[in-house]
């Protein structure tokens, strides 16, 4: 029997698999590879797609397990840390982007509801895309990643609304007084089915699915909550991407949601495939060749608009002109989500045609130059603030000095901590612990008004300005330690340590080996990559539980250390006239803690002489922790009582036996 869509699928998946290798040798997103496939395979392009309708619900249910997994991943406890970024920072760029947007449509003579209507979809960006990219080059932690991160969740959030408040701009109802009020009955019906979901039933439903320990019914509950949610709000006359951002936050609140997520992803993925493709297939190419001096126009509009307005949240959130710039080239493009909501306005005829592959066209040149744009931003970024920072940047000591009067204390022989996150903060705890003066560099304005009310040395700035380094007396201090998560900064930043000082020791935390090379070259002293100093830890204790002597053990790693961590770069590093190996004599011992069950009258409250334990299963008690207290004098006299926890020391097999006995009744 012939299945019609058969064909469809195995066209676009296999045109999808060439497409994508060819996009990876040029290290382009796996999205463009969709949209690109699209596009060949569309009725625009070699028309080889027949079931285009067919196809479209397929890429439906793509976008309905999209927000699904966003709801899942969503948690109020998660955004707290970032809760001023998301609502102040997203706020700002979603609203003013809006207002922007609507201004230059309006003097196109757009209507009012479809000038902001265009607003809503050039106000949001691409999460699967920046959020990639910036996770490929290690900068998701950086400051500018943080507050990118927390822009590009409140416009997964602001998204719902937008869906919400569309059939209402587009004039649906003759009265819109009603038309609010039962569409807030419904809303009030959706909130109270969701908090009753994710507090009794779901938890209730997943936990007696759990206890079967079978994995396809587990599945098969989670998608059936999906699509049961989906269809809900569906029949409600709402969309069926808000029913499946619902289902994920009720499954989101349980504690299967990661197990969830990570069973329903593989379907997601094969899914919103096809969802990038139909977008891709809608674009008129010959449109775009024919309008595409007016569309090149509308990009670069795009891009200074948006890109200008990310800018300014940045700048509201008190970060330095130089990471402000690297949020506002980070999010300047359309993303999926305006993909989803355009479908939207189309239903109500808030976008023509015409008005449609203008979007479409931008949003995808948009996306297309993104990883060129974030690959060199920091470049970029560096050109665009050149000529302001030299006399603004200085600015913000004026509200971040540790005293009452904007004044440093002095500082001499000091440390500086550049990056007050755990490295940071534990240096500081050392400091403080030894006594030795220390001042630490800070981006976050939050954390640095917080911490300075607990009383810590900190100054807002950024440390790749001279003139704040110079501020914090960078040459009288004997030690810089740079423990921030962002490579090309940290390289900035050493680089402008150097032209002050040539004195001060620097020493520079980095994620991953292959930057220690660069930065010992400009011109740190010491380079601690996080890869290799794991790796030596975990080492260093599976040699103590091989009773190793420790002054071996401490000799090993410092060897490791002194040939920058060659042997663990390679199979056949370096010797340098040091051992290869470690050739030692490790001894079959084993020191394990035992609790005692066992209620033996030949063995509880004896004296260890009379129990005989060494002669019956050759092992030695060396500690016996009893309740609260732990005894260490052990003589033959010594007794144990039932409950107690003993220490003992013998071989493997020996110390197995003992504990197999201690079990016994």
């Amino acid at each position: 029997m012939e299945i019609p869509l058969l064909s469809d699928i195995v066209i676009i998946l296999g045109l999808a698999v060439v497409v994508i290798l060819l996009f990876q040798r040029f290290r382009f997103p796996t999205i463009l590879g969709f949209l690109a496939t699209g596009v060949i395979a569309g009725p625009h392009g070699l028309s080889l797609i027949n079931a285009t309708h067919d196809i479209e619900i397929l890429a439906e249910v793509g976008v309905i397990l999209l927000l699904f997994i966003i709801g899942m991943e969503f948690s109020l406890r998660s955004l707290a840390m970032i809760k001023r970024t998301v609502l102040l920072g997203g706020t700002v760029q979603v609203m003013a982007t809006i207002g922007l947007v609507w201004v230059v449509m309006l003097l196109l003579d757009f209507s009012n509801s479809e000038s902001i209507f265009m607003g809503f979809l050039i106000a949001l960006s691409s999460t699967a895309i920046v959020l990639k990219l910036l996770q490929d080059k290690g900068d998701i932690n950086s400051p500018q990643g943080r507050v990118v991160l927390g822009v590009l969740i409140f416009q997964d959030i602001i998204v719902v609304p937008m869906m919400l408040v569309t059939p209402l701009m587009a004039g649906g109802s003759e009265d819109i007084g009603t038309a609010l009020l039962w569409m807030g009955l419904k809303g009030v019906f959706v909130i109270v089915f969701v908090l009753i979901s994710a507090r009794y039933l779901v938890p209730m439903l997943l936990y007696a699915v759990a206890k079967t320990k079978s994995k396809e019914l587990f599945i098969l509950c989670v998608v059936v909550i999906c699509f049961a949610v989906a269809w809900l709000t569906s029949s409600l006359g709402l969309s069926l991407a808000l029913g499946a951002f619902l289902a994920g936050l009720i499954i989101s609140e349980s504690e299967y949601s990661h197990q969830a997520t990570s069973n329903i992803l593989p379907f997601r993925e094969i899914f919103t495939s096809f969802f990038f493709v139909s977008i891709g297939m809608l674009l008129d190419f010959s449109f775009l060749l024919q309008h595409f001096p007016i569309i090149l126009l509308f990009t670069v509009l795009t891009f200074l608009i948006k890109g200008t307005v990310a800018t300014l949240a940045a700048r509201m959130l008190q970060y330095p002109l130089r990471i402000s710039l690297l949020v506002g080239l980070s999010i300047f493009q359309v993303g999926e989500f305006a993909f989803i909501l355009s479908k939207t306005g189309i239903e109500f005829g808030l976008l023509s045609e015409e008005t449609y592959q203008y979007f479409l066209s931008v949003s995808l040149l948009t996306m297309a130059i993104t990883p060129f744009i974030i690959e060199y931003y920091q470049k970029i970024a560096g050109k665009i603030g050149a000529p302001f920072t030299s006399n603004q940047e200085p600015m913000p000591f004026t509200h971040t000095h540790p005293d009452e009067h904007g004044d440093l204390p002095p500082l001499d022989d000091h440390i500086i901590i550049i990056g007050f996150g755990i490295n940071g903060r534990n240096v500081a705890k050392a400091a403080k612990h030894a006594n030795i003066p220390y001042v630490i560099l800070e981006l976050n304005a939050v954390t640095v008004k917080n911490e300075r009310k607990l009383g810590q040395p900190i100054v807002y700035g950024d440390a790749v300005h001279s003139m704040i380094l110079t501020h914090i007396n960078v040459l009288r201090a004997r030690v810089v330690v740079v423990a921030i998560s962002d490579p090309e900064a940290t390289r900035r930043i050493i680089a402008s340590i150097r032209e002050i000082s040539d004195k001060v020791h620097i020493i520079v935390r980095t994620r991953f080996v292959q930057e220690m090379e660069e930065n010992y070259k400009i011109g740190a002293d010491e380079v601690i990559p996080e890869e290799f100093e794991t790796s030596i830890e975990i080492f260093t204790r599976v040699l103590n539980k091989y009773l190793m002597p420790r002054d071996e053990i401490e000799s090993f790693t410092q060897m490791i250390r002194s040939d920058n961590y060659d042997m663990l770069r390679s199979m056949a590093g370096r010797n340098n006239g040091m051992p290869a190996t470690l050739d030692l004599d490790l001894p079959d011992l084993e020191v394990a803690s035992l609790r005692v069950y066992t209620n033996d009258e030949e063995f509880i409250g004896k004296p260890l002489l009379e129990s005989g334990i060494r002669q019956r299963f050759s092992v030695t008690v060396v500690a016996i922790k009893r309740g609260s207290d732990t005894l260490l004098n052990i003589n033959p006299q010594t007794y144990i009582e039932q409950g107690d926890i003993v220490y003992v020391v013998g071989k493997p097999s020996e110390v197995m036996r003992f504990n197999n006995y201690l079990k016994a009744d």
